[in-house]
């Protein structure tokens, strides 16, 4: 069975994004991007990265982790404000939303019904995992069907923004194992870790 796995990238103190979730790595963003950490990216996992970068990083990797990505609306628009219709062409690309009625882009497929159910259809697909990229509301939505976490933890603290799953996740904790880990020498660290 596909696993749902929420790749994202988190500050020290737990935030994805400013409280006005602009995208952290946008042109007046806060995410420090050294070079290691976009070559560390590039190298264990190509697919995540958009089609923009891909190119001007001549990256044509197919990647081995994931072969679909799921995102919210909100995050979705950060990329239609750049002009950008499908930051990932070469993963089949589902946003969800209850106020989108079309979808901008004939390869970005709009759910606008549960989105638990839908990821528990994908779950039993054939291919690869699948990969949440967020916002922090649909990894909320989702808390109780991610299967694994890989946090790209920037060593920087923003004191407030969105957390990991939003603002409205319920409380319920969870036991995480720690099963890898990459940390750099810019200070940022990739942590895997697969739920208990």
């Amino acid at each position: 069975m596909r696993k749902l796995v929420y790749y994202v990238a988190a500050t020290l103190d737990g935030f994805i994004a400013g409280p006005d979730g602009a995208d952290p790595t946008g042109p007046d963003g806060f995410w420090p991007i050294s070079d290691d950490y976009v070559r560390h990216m590039a190298e264990e996992y190509p697919e995540t990265l958009p089609a923009p970068a891909r190119e001007a990083l001549s990256i044509t990797a197919e990647g081995t982790h994931f072969d679909t990505v799921l995102e919210g609306r909100k995050s979705y628009e950060i990329g239609l404000e750049a002009g950008i219709t499908d930051a990932y062409p070469h993963l089949r690309h589902l946003v969800f939303s209850t106020t989108l009625t079309e979808s901008p882009d004939p390869a970005v497929e709009l759910v606008t019904s549960d989105p638990v159910a839908k990821v528990r259809e994908l779950k039993q697909e054939d291919g690869k995992d699948i990969w949440l990229i967020g916002g922090g509301e649909l990894a909320g939505t989702l808390y109780a069907e991610i299967d694994q976490l890989i946090v790209k933890l920037g060593p920087l603290t923003t004191g407030g923004g969105i957390p990991l799953f939003g603002r409205k996740a319920a409380f319920d904790p969870r036991i995480w194992n720690l099963t890898d880990h990459t940390v750099l020498g810019s200070g940022a660290a990739f942590l895997t870790y697969t739920r208990d």
